[in-house]
């Protein structure tokens, strides 16, 4: 068989390109009117939130590398500087169309239901005699304004910040004009609810700043005035071969963040062209860096309406996640955790046994000692105030990865508190970030014997953010697995390499490797005709070997099927190249963050889950475990509850074509409307009816080969469920 060559560029999707087309993905949710009003203000601001931090890493970097002389292009074979060029001309089209779908559906839509976003001109005399009030009560205090000259330079504006910049006029020099600025603290609400009756009404805290600046500038005529706002670079660097004390240095670089070089400005369509100027040329921005919006210079913020209103009916209906039940023999969960394995699917099965596995190991005087990574955790952690308990009985260590994007300052409260409690607390490896999700307890059982109880999982130790990503936890007490687990601690805390980490699999030690190797078995099965399929779940896919091998398989005749909920380099369906490869992603109610990896294997099934994405970063930049499924009841669990629900998806589903757009599955399958009752099908929804006892595996409508329902099935869907 003739082997096409898989270098050209043509086989391999813009990464930035992708993630902008994941964005887009949840901006569809804001703008389908199939979902709550209230949840589709939330996908808006949830889209906003992303072109933040997008342009906080990955733009910032991006400029970085043109400003070093960096030119080498990417797999896709895009330069640097056709990238900046894509870039730029996607986020300015993605502006648009936010501010549309908010201008012209969802705030036409909140008024009719009484959830008003108003103007200064639509206020009535009560609402003007409040936020006279509230001006004087709570701006006069909090705001400084400053006038741009020579004695007072242009204050120092950090990341993200609400500002307003103002045109000034002296009234005795009338022919000179002076740039204005006010910074508005943090601690006021950027949406400021007003007194109504039988309405929910708010103002936007940048129009009071507007209102109220005739007070501040005495003197001064205000020709005219615009919110704006700056993001700022928000990577880290760290030489952290050369730092005596990382926690000291992080510190110092999240200081630094605040400060970083300016790479987009915000500001109100309709400000003044010599206002958008003189901030371009001080933020010393690009032209294509300055974004002009029709409406408030922070969607994100549009979340305070969701929080602050109390409308039921336009939400989701609250879901109560599936508990777990211990068996009749067992009197507690290590009792159980001696006769079998247990999985957990969250948020359909509840958090609640993840942390009640530390809790309870935290009390239990049998429990010896605790290991614990953490790399982002909840302000309210449950997590961490059990392992402070802990120390005071027995030997606790913790793994605090201290370089979590944005979570660093709490990770460093967290971990000066663990510090001082007595727990170990270490901070991984230099070069590495600690990305694995594992928790392992050494307990001296009744019966005299000492062994270990494990967690891994795929999602972070976060109470908050397990109530809405989808993510798997294994308990076990499987010697195998926990030894293993035990060697990777050792390898954390000691950079104690072992032979080998089985039956885990490692990053950067073996990670890519062995996925490499079960895709290659894979594609060998195939060609000596024995079943071969490959179902993998993740968040991302980029990594090129990767993608290679995918096309290898497929080009050998293996069927590969690909969730992939964001970034995916990946082009399916090129003739001679992908053919067999399908790849879709889901955007729902739940994020989807689960890493599940399924090989057919000629006919003995293997599952393997973990915290790593294909992604070079997961590869060879973090500590990442994948793990494996090892019972058999667990396994047929994952592939015909989990896995085939999410292939059978028609509703919240997109399908990825060749040129790197997204179309809806049944877009995709030519038909004209989305499916409608019995043949309308959402995983996530069948998933909450699931586990609430209101739906049945055999709802699944047939998207891939499965096997028929038996009755060793029955007995894993009731024994876990």
């Amino acid at each position: 068989m003739r082997r096409v060559s898989l270098d050209s560029p043509a086989y391999y999707i813009n990464r930035e390109a992708s993630w902008l087309a994941f964005n887009r993905r949840v901006l569809e949710e804001a703008e389908d009117e199939g979902n709550p009003l209230l949840e589709r203000l939330k996908f808006l601001s949830i889209t906003a939130s992303n072109l933040d931090e997008f342009f906080e890493v990955r733009v910032s970097g991006l400029v970085q590398k043109i400003e070093d002389g960096y030119t080498e292009a990417g797999p896709d074979g895009l330069t640097l500087l056709e990238e900046r060029d894509l870039v730029s001309r996607e986020t300015h089209e993605f502006l648009d169309d936010q501010y549309r779908c908010w201008n012209e559906q969802l705030r036409p839509a909140l008024t009719e239901h009484g959830i008003r976003v108003l103007g200064l001109h639509e206020l009535d005399s009560e609402a003007r005699a409040f936020i006279e009030e509230y001006c004087e009560r709570e701006l006069d205090v909090l705001l400084t304004p400053v006038t741009v000259d020579p004695a007072h330079p242009f204050p120092r504006v950090i990341n993200k910040a609400l500002c307003v910049a103002f045109l000034l006029r002296r009234r005795r020099r009338s022919s000179l004009t002076y740039t204005g600025v006010v910074t508005v603290p943090r601690a006021l609400p950027r949406l400021v609810r007003l007194p109504s009756d039988g309405t929910d009404d708010f103002i936007f805290l940048a129009d009071l700043v507007a209102y109220h600046a005739s007070r501040m500038y005495h003197g001064y005529d205000i020709v005219s005035s615009a919110a704006f706002r700056v993001t700022r670079n928000s990577n880290l660097y760290l030489a952290e071969e050369e730092s005596r004390n990382l926690l000291e240095s992080v510190r110092t670089e999240l200081h630094n963040r605040r400060k970083g070089d300016a790479v987009r400005m915000e500001i109100e369509a309709d400000a003044d062209p010599e206002i958008i100027e003189r901030l371009r040329t001080n933020f010393d921005l690009e032209p294509w860096q300055v974004f002009s919006v029709q409406g408030p210079v922070n969607l994100s913020r549009l979340f305070n309406i969701y929080e602050q209103t109390t409308h039921p009916e336009l939400k989701f209906k609250p879901f109560a996640p599936r508990e777990l039940r211990l068996t009749a023999k067992s009197q507690d969960l290590f009792e159980e955790l001696h006769r079998h394995d247990i999985l957990l699917h969250h948020p359909f099965d509840s958090y609640d046994a993840v942390v009640s596995f530390i809790e309870a190991a935290a009390q239990d005087p049998r429990v010896l000692s605790i290991k614990q990574t953490l790399y982002r955790t909840s302000e309210h952690s449950l997590i961490v105030p059990a392992l402070i308990s802990a120390a005071e009985r027995k030997e606790v260590t913790a793994v605090v990865e201290l370089k979590a994007r944005f979570d660093e300052d709490s990770n460093i409260r967290w971990s000066r508190d663990l510090e001082d409690a007595g727990v170990q607390v270490f901070h991984g490896l230099v070069g590495l970030k600690t990305h694995c999700k594992l928790s392992l307890l050494v307990r001296r059982d009744s019966d005299g014997v000492i062994r270990r109880y494990a967690h891994l999982g795929t999602g972070n130790y976060n109470t908050s953010t397990a109530r809405i990503y989808t993510d798997t936890s294994l308990l076990t007490a499987n010697p195998e697995i926990t030894g293993a687990v035990h060697d990777v601690f050792s390898f954390l805390t000691a950079y104690a390499e072992h032979p080998n980490y089985e039956p885990l699999l490692v990053s950067p030690l073996d990670l890519a490797e062995r996925s490499l190797a079960l895709v290659a078995r894979e594609a060998e099965h195939a060609r000596h005709g024995r079943p071969a399929h490959i179902i993998a779940k993740m968040n991302a896919l980029l990594d090129k070997n990767i993608i290679t091998a995918l096309y290898r398989a497929s080009q050998d005749g293996v069927e590969i099927d690909l969730i992939v909920r964001g970034m995916c380099a990946l082009r399916p369906g090129v003739r001679g190249v992908s053919d067999r490869i399908r790849v879709r992603s889901i955007v729902g109610r739940f994020l989807e963050h689960s890493r599940i990896f399924y090989f057919a294997n000629g006919g003995q099934e293997e599952v393997y889950m973990g915290s790593a994405d294909w992604m070079p970063r997961n590869f060879y930049e973090r500590v990442e475990v994948m793990f494996p499924i090892k019972d058999g009841l667990l396994r047929e669990r994952v592939r015909h509850e989990i896995l085939l629900a999410y292939l059978a998806d028609n509703l919240k589903s997109r399908v990825l074509q060749k040129d790197g757009s997204y179309d809806r599955i049944w877009r995709a399958q030519g038909k004209r409307k989305p499916p409608s009752g019995a043949s309308a099908f959402s995983a996530q929804d069948f998933l909450m009816a699931l586990a609430e006892g209101k739906q049945f595996l055999d709802a699944i409508p047939v998207a891939a080969p499965r096997q028929p329902r038996t009755a060793k099935r029955t007995q894993a869907r009731r024994q876990y469920a």
